[in-house]
């Protein structure tokens, strides 16, 4: 693994869309690790990974460990979180997507709803657009995507990270979430995206009680006529300390693998997730297992 900490550019020698596209081709699913530069995430130990050089560090780390991409942010969107103002964020953010855009020869998203964080993120060495709004907050970041061309992934919330959690309510779970997907690529084509560059996230834990993420990630299959990569990102989130009583950290780890492998089979291309070693290894396993002999194969035994 540490020649993949060897940087070649963000997508080693091939262009960004074609690198892209074989990123995608790759016949397994992809591990999207994640680097908070937050002093007051839930996941990762509040001010662990807060000073620059820590973040950069971690997201070496997740790289050799197996990361086939990076999500930086500079914005906590737990529930109830307040805004953070647009210079903390660039200050926070910036540093470490250019070392890292330096050191490591993986993909790095910018993870931001704010369009100027996401262009500067860009020319500091980001190659990917992480929106939980899904172009709705900003009226520039369509703009920026569709001139920078840059994949971005187009997220379900059920209102601002302040308030979706206060009694969260779908009528139709499944058939409202697959509306808003209708409505943000049509229009994302409108404004010049390409359909090969978007991908859906379903948002676990955006607006969604235990049960709307338990059932999102059983049913995850129903978005795939849509035909984009899905994303999947239930890494120790709240819905798994309701059900293994376990506090936010690494010890929801062993939870998190339980409901990716229920995403990947039911169509999931790209996990995210704080802890890479452990999905890369669970995830290889996975895959090997569903892989091995054909249903042709079996019935000649």
């Amino acid at each position: 693994m540490a020649g993949r900490e060897q940087a070649a550019g963000p997508f080693g020698m091939a262009g960004p869309r074609a690198a892209w596209a074989a990123l995608l081709d790759l016949p397994r699913p992809l591990v999207m690790g994640i680097v908070n530069v937050t002093p007051d995430s839930f996941a990762d130990g509040g001010r662990r990974f807060f000073e620059r050089d820590a973040a950069i560090q971690q997201g070496r780390a997740l790289v050799a460990a197996g990361a086939d991409l990076l999500d930086i942010g500079g914005e906590s969107t737990r529930p109830f979180a307040d805004p953070v103002p647009l210079e903390e964020e660039l200050r926070r953010v910036l540093p470490v997507i250019e070392a890292l855009a330096a050191a490591v020869a993986v993909p790095i998203s910018i993870d931001t709803y704010k369009a100027e964080v996401a262009r500067a993120a860009l020319a500091a060495g980001a190659t990917i657009i992480n929106d939980i709004s899904a172009l709705r907050f900003d009226p520039e970041m369509a703009k920026l995507a569709a001139a920078s061309q840059a994949p971005v992934v187009l997220m379900h919330m059920q209102g601002t990270p302040r308030d979706m959690q206060r009694n969260p309510h779908y009528d139709d779970l499944m058939g409202e979430i697959k509306a808003f997907f209708r409505e943000r690529l049509d229009f994302a084509l409108s404004q010049g995206l390409a359909r090969d560059l978007l991908v859906l996230d379903p948002g676990i834990g955006f607006g969604k009680t235990l049960e709307h993420n338990l059932e999102i990630i059983n049913r995850l299959d129903e978005f795939l006529d849509l035909g984009c990569p899905l994303l999947l990102g239930p890494s120790r989130k709240a819905f798994i300390g309701h059900l293994t009583g376990q506090p936010a950290g690494p010890e929801r780890d062993a939870g998190t693998l339980a409901a990716l492998a229920v995403g990947v089979l039911r169509g999931a291309k790209i996990v995210r997730t704080h802890n890479a070693a452990y999905t890369r290894q669970f995830l290889d396993v996975l895959q090997a297992i569903i892989s091995a002999g054909s249903q042709e194969d079996r019935v000649n035994k």
